[in-house]
């Protein structure tokens, strides 16, 4: 049975490290890079929400149903992002990869990769997870086609799953990764990683 505990992952320019209260100014900081709170679809909290976003996270990482990450940028020091497990269910070996958004600088760029490469190999590699999801709003389109990129498969639509920041309810796509695809996954999330760096 997997029991995820906060951690720091690193790799190349990348670290992931856990998400706690003394991140509010940087959280702040890198969602107002793009005012991706504007996004009705996503989970970017505006500055003046950053404090609950925040309580929320922890309240969920306390209650052992989610692990949050802030993202750092190690060539500029800067907290770019935040992502997290949620949705952990340990009996059946399952977390979920979501809550994952990125200053609009680091957008399209080989951030995202490298933030799924180490949630990825930590989950499947280190904690010996059966499967990994990963969820997205309907009309999150770039999200949808990140995913799917990362080799994901699609099992569906959840029809008026949940609620957005704005009280509508969304419908989730969702996706998955099985333990017996992950080799394969990993082989091409380190092919884009090789090939971002020229190596």
């Amino acid at each position: 049975m997997i029991h995820p505990v906060p951690v720091t992952l690193t790799q190349g320019d990348v670290q992931l490290e856990p998400l706690t209260i003394d991140h509010h100014d940087a959280i702040a900081g890198a969602a107002s890079d793009g005012r991706l709170w504007e996004l009705w679809y996503t989970s970017v909290p505006s500055p003046d929400l950053v404090a609950s976003y925040l309580a929320a996270a922890l309240d969920g990482q306390r209650d052992g149903h989610m692990l949050p990450w802030a993202v750092r940028d190690l060539s500029s020091g800067l907290i770019v992002g935040s992502t997290r497990y949620h949705d952990i269910v340990p009996k059946i070996d399952r977390v979920e990869i979501g809550y994952t958004w990125y200053a609009a600088r680091c957008q399209r760029t080989h951030v995202n990769t490298t933030c799924k490469r180490l949630l990825l190999g930590h989950a499947f590699d280190t904690l010996g997870c059966a499967v990994v999801g990963l969820r997205t709003d309907n009309f999150n389109f770039r999200s949808q086609r990140a995913i799917e990129a990362l080799g994901a498969k699609k099992d569906g639509l959840l029809r008026h799953h949940q609620a957005r920041r704005d009280g509508t309810a969304r419908d989730s796509v969702m996706y998955s990764i099985l333990a017996a695809e992950w080799p394969d996954v990993r082989r091409h999330l380190d092919l884009r990683l090789t090939q971002h760096s020229g190596g």
